[in-house]
């Protein structure tokens, strides 16, 4: 197996291994775990392998799930199908950089994602690296967002165009999660920034150390939560990636943010993924 790193700060591309070996071979699938805990997102080309090997390999890593709004393949419980058509012009969950279910109390580790089909152009997807997006905070930033807490929304997010009755039956099953801004990597200790577009609020902003009125906490809290968000956008954390059919990407959903690039007419893009089921934040 090669690996060649595609950016200083996240990504690397794997050549030379075919994922359904790693199913039965334990040497080969250290190699990749290793890979992806240094490089955050791993990306493969022509793996012209089956659904079944596709989950077979990504519960290496662990149990998978579905997700609650988009459907998953009959045969295959776990595996997501993110499948855009030309009648879908105006959904775009997508498109706003987020790490996956954190509304979930428990967020996903991980993912493998598989293109069934993509357009002739565009429809790249992009990650950050969000460990390195917290190191290269300001100090006094670091200092300021130590100890806060947040919560993540599905109801503010998937379930925003939903009628009222269908969102709050949606919260009621997932309630919003609250999570650490900044979690620590369970295996490489690292700290992570860990908010996105699915983080609604602090929880414990409005604290006599931080807000002397209220016109501290309204726009302060507001302001910071938009500024830690927006760190996912600064190009020198990211790599991007172009699709083309039966290519796949492994990533570490606990440090990298990922932005579905909506740049392509109306068209066909076809993605199947795996999530790994994941442990809660701390």
């Amino acid at each position: 197996m090669k690996v060649e790193q595609l950016t200083y700060a996240i990504g690397a591309e794997l050549t030379g291994v075919n994922l359904a070996d790693a199913v039965h071979d334990d040497a080969l699938f250290a190699e990749i775990r290793a890979a992806l805990l240094k490089h955050r997102v791993l990306f493969l080309r022509d793996q012209n392998i089956t659904r079944t090997e596709h989950v077979a390999f990504a519960r290496r890593f662990g149990e998978l799930e579905d997700h609650p709004v988009a459907g998953s393949d009959p045969e295959h419980p776990g595996l997501v199908r993110i499948y855009k058509t030309p009648d879908q012009p105006n959904d775009r969950y997508e498109n706003a950089w987020h790490a996956d279910a954190t509304w979930r109390e428990a967020p996903q580790f991980g993912a493998v994602l598989r293109c069934v089909e993509c357009p002739p152009v565009g429809g790249d997807t992009m990650w950050a690296n969000m460990a390195l997006a917290y190191d290269k905070l300001p100090e006094h930033v670091k200092a300021q967002i130590a100890g806060l807490y947040a919560r993540h929304s599905i109801e503010a997010s998937f379930g925003a165009a939903m009628p009222i009755e269908k969102r709050h039956a949606l919260k009621a099953q997932f309630p919003d999660a609250e999570h650490p801004v900044v979690r620590t990597h369970p295996e490489t200790g690292e700290k992570v920034l860990f908010v996105s577009a699915f983080t609604t609020h602090f929880t414990n902003y409005h604290t006599p150390e931080r807000v002397r009125f209220g016109q501290d906490a309204n726009p302060g809290a507001g302001d910071l939560l938009r500024y830690l968000v927006s760190q996912a956008y600064i190009p020198e954390y990211q790599v991007r990636w172009r699709w083309k059919p039966n290519s796949f990407a492994i990533w570490d959903n606990r440090s990298t943010q990922h932005y579905a690039v909506m740049d392509y007419p109306p068209c066909h893009r076809k993605m199947e993924r795996a999530g790994i089921i994941g442990d809660k934040p701390y």
